[in-house]
């Protein structure tokens, strides 16, 4: 398979999985405003897929809004079967990622940098 179909896949997966977030999460006791659907990675032979949530709040909070989307991901597959033609409807395996609070972290300590506003002295004078 093409590396760019497989792009494509992941996208059209990416895309219906986030869409369909709200639906699934919606009588649960879970915020679905708290989750995104950060990246999706399908397997070449499109039987299993990785579906990487970001999720805002404590590292308890996150466990249980993806114990919650795990519990569901049956319906999650459901949906991606209807909305997705391929040959096999892949198995979804939902992860947490945590890039985007790595990204915040590192945004934090650049803010918290203390740069010099001077300029540089100047450079000496040959003799």
């Amino acid at each position: 398979m093409s590396v760019d179909r497989l792009e494509r896949v992941n996208s059209l997966l990416k895309r219906v999985i986030g869409e369909s977030m709200f639906r699934v999460l919606q009588g649960d006791d879970v915020n679905p405003g708290k989750v995104t659907v950060t990246d999706v990675a399908c397997a070449k032979n499109l039987r299993n897929a990785t579906v990487k949530v970001s999720v805002f709040g404590e590292p308890a909070e996150q466990t249980r809004v993806l114990g919650h989307i795990i519990r569901r991901t049956h319906e999650f597959e459901r949906i991606v079967n209807a909305q997705v033609r391929l040959k096999f409807t892949p198995q979804l395996r939902f992860v947490i990622d945590h890039s985007l609070e790595k990204g915040d972290r590192v945004l934090a300590l650049l803010d918290g940098l203390d740069v010099p506003t001077t300029e540089p002295p100047p450079a000496p004078a040959e003799a």
